[in-house]
């Protein structure tokens, strides 16, 4: 009886549907064409705790403009945050804690072949569920 009660207490997301991926990459441009997703669930922050994260490697070109877009669900408590880092140096944000404004989606010159990595999160540390699209720009 106990183990009922924990999963109805928990959040129930819907699987990713290829239709909200597709939906998700048509939202990034004519002039992008998509490369890759990142499917992101992750639960609310516990009290005194970091925020989960969701970090995904991934290796950029020199001289290609990359596009960088963030979609969270519909049943999503946070809304969802893209970051792109170099090794330990944040390169850009979707969102500016700062300001309180959105970047998205946000292109990418890249100035350097190297191992890139895209950190999803959720605002205020709240449950979510996102989808990351990651697109190749063309000239």
């Amino acid at each position: 009886m106990i183990l009922i009660l924990i999963f109805l207490s928990a959040p129930i997301f819907s699987q990713f549907d290829t239709d909200f991926i597709e939906q998700c990459s048509d939202k990034s441009g004519e002039d992008a064409t998509y490369l890759k997703d990142f499917q992101v669930v992750l639960a609310a922050a516990q009290p005194n705790h970091v925020p989960p994260v969701a970090r995904y490697p991934l290796v950029l070109s020199k001289n290609n403009i990359y596009r960088f877009s963030i979609f969270t669900a519909e049943e999503s408590e946070g809304k969802a945050i893209l970051q792109l880092y170099d090794s330990n140096k944040l390169i850009f944000s979707s969102y500016d804690k700062n300001t309180g404004e959105e970047y998205n989606p946000f292109n990418f010159m890249c100035q350097k072949t190297g191992i890139y990595h895209v950190f999803i999160s959720f605002r205020e540390g709240k449950e979510g569920q996102a989808v990351g699209i990651l697109s190749y720009v063309t000239k």
